[in-house]
């Protein structure tokens, strides 16, 4: 795995139903991927019971990805 500083990707600066790519080596991340064998969901963080933002690894590189900029409606 790779232990440099992770990679940042803002959801609300992307278009269409959720899906990246790896910085680093450019796969196809889909939130409709449960299958985990392009990436693993390593830690949702949760604040205030609000989803604050998700830390995913690239099975293929071994990058961390930082997901922020969920949509929420918690106070």
């Amino acid at each position: 795995m790779d232990r440099s500083k992770p990679f940042k990707i803002d959801l609300t600066r992307i278009r269409g139903k959720g899906n990246v790519k790896c910085p680093k080596c450019g796969v196809e991340i889909s939130p409709d991927d449960t299958s985990e064998d392009v990436y693993t969901v390593l830690q949702p963080i949760v604040n205030k019971d609000c989803l604050e933002r998700i830390v995913l690894q690239c099975n293929r590189c071994g990058s961390r990805i930082d997901l922020v900029g969920f949509v929420h409606s918690c106070n």
